[in-house]
């Protein structure tokens, strides 16, 4: 099995040297580069092509938001998660969101949990809380819904409302009786269409819809 190519940005050498030996353990990643401020990030970015970026946000010269910002605009395929060491700072995840990162990570959750979160958000997995979810519905609600859901076909408005329930690849599948691999390729259709850039914002899309019963 291929390993998974990681990028890591975070100006606290004991920190990331501790996360370089967390990841480099669970024997699934390879570690391609390491950065210590955004404009190192964006190039070795380039340079490297990760599958996955985990940056910190508060970095010298060109902090982790304004990066993850420029690096989506670069390279929209590549998975950035901001590491920060708050641990309920709602506007922060929604200002990592709105820069096209998929969520954040808490530098001070348990390490097991940390592993687990790495590797959801590498499948494209990733859930949000119920205020974050509100203010990232009330950021798209200029767009048209009548114009974007109509170009959904039935099966995709099926997926997109379990992934407003905050279910998994797995669970989605299970539920609908198709492979994993279906699943995927719904969300790709599902996020082209509505032009969003991950799952985060087609789940606050699927709840400002009225899809997902919050009762």
């Amino acid at each position: 099995m291929e390993k998974a190519r990681l990028l890591l940005a975070d100006d606290h050498p004991l920190f990331m040297n501790g996360l370089v030996s967390l990841l480099e353990e669970t024997g699934l990643y390879q570690i391609v580069g390491t950065a210590h401020n955004g404009d190192e990030a964006i190039q070795l970015a380039q340079e490297l092509m990760p599958d996955l970026i985990l940056m910190d946000i508060n970095m010298p010269g060109t902090n982790g938001l304004e990066a993850a910002r420029i690096i989506k605009e670069r390279m929209p395929y590549v998975k950035i998660v901001m590491l920060t060491a708050a641990t309920d700072d709602d506007d922060l995840l929604f200002e990592a969101v709105k820069a096209g990162a998929q969520g954040y990570l808490v530098k001070t959750m348990d390490p097991d949990k940390f592993l687990a979160e790495v590797a959801s958000h590498l499948r494209g997995e990733a859930n949000i809380s119920g205020d974050v979810a509100i203010k990232i519905i009330r950021a798209f609600s200029n767009q048209d819904p009548v114009r974007q859901e109509s170009a959904l076909t039935g099966r995709e408005i099926e997926v997109l409302k379990l992934v407003g329930e905050g279910a998994s690849n797995r669970d989605i599948a299970a539920k609908l009786f198709i492979s994993e691999n279906t699943v995927k390729n719904h969300l790709r259709n599902i996020l082209q269409k509505l032009h969003f850039e991950n799952r985060v914002q087609a789940a606050a899309y699927a709840i400002r819809r009225g899809l997902v019963d919050r009762h």
